[in-house]
């Protein structure tokens, strides 16, 4: 979307009820790994938090130690917990209203669909229905070195308590929520699509808004003199432009469709 798309997206998005959802896991697959603990608030800008819950999960499988200095989820702590079939049913109706909130929202999203399969249950929130407050952070604070949460508890002063445990970073993802999404409704528009130009975009997101492939993408922003950074290595290497020069060109793109 344009930026005059996303302030109007974003704030019909902010009179929403928010679910938001973390999960701590065995690992970063799915398909594989398991979910060890989950929690999920529920709060509008309106009236603040309604309600939070928070579960330790037996995974039934080993954490791997790596996990465990990294979360401080012991093996001891989720041995003694209740399985995912104990735990999952209730929070069932939580996930399904809402719109489903989280710190990379693709994620958790994930990880949910996977353990509620596994319990023979559909569980899919259409994306139009999700929010994530990753890519929200990325367009409201473009100037930031981080997008990561803990940064942004830092930067934030949020008192959250430790990151990387499901209770804590769920309550730091509703904070930025309130956080930015108040701001996008205070601030006038010039002064919020002037934040929102600054933002790094990936090339093929650059390319999705000029309607053409990453390559034709690329050059076109090259001959219209666009600036670029090259950022990554490997597989994860990509150009990165600011979202005001990419819109600049879409802008230019239709104005020589309409002449001609």
């Amino acid at each position: 979307m344009l930026s005059t798309e996303l302030l109007t997206y974003y704030r019909k998005l902010s009179q929403s009820l928010f679910t938001v959802v973390d999960v701590e896991t065995t690992g970063r697959f799915a398909d594989s790994d398991r979910v060890i603990e989950i929690s999920v608030l529920q709060a509008t800008l309106a009236d603040g938090i309604a309600l939070q819950r928070t579960d330790l999960i037996n995974p039934q499988v080993a954490i791997p130690s790596n996990i465990s200095r990294f979360t401080g989820i012991a093996q001891w702590m989720v041995d003694a917990a209740p399985t995912a079939a104990d735990i999952l049913p209730a929070y069932l109706p939580l996930l399904n209203t809402g719109v489903l909130t989280a710190h990379n929202v693709e994620f958790d999203d994930s990880f949910l669909q996977s353990e509620y399969q596994r319990l023979g249950t559909a569980f899919q929130r259409p994306v139009e229905q999700q929010l994530c407050t990753v890519q929200l952070s990325r367009l409201m604070l473009p100037d930031l070195p981080s997008r990561r949460l803990p940064y942004l508890v830092k930067h934030f002063q949020f008192d959250v308590g430790s990151s990387h445990r499901a209770g804590a970073d769920t309550l730091a993802c509703w904070l930025l929520t309130e956080r930015l999404l108040t701001e996008l409704l205070k601030e006038p528009d010039p002064v919020l699509l002037a934040t929102f130009a600054r933002q790094w975009m990936p090339l093929r997101v650059a390319a999705t808004l000029l309607g053409c492939s990453s390559t034709e993408g690329r050059s076109r922003l090259e001959a219209a003199g666009v600036q670029s950074r090259h950022v990554g290595r490997g597989n994860r290497e990509t150009w990165m432009y600011r979202r005001g020069d990419v819109e600049r060109v879409v802008h230019e793109q239709d104005q020589q469709l309409r002449w001609s």
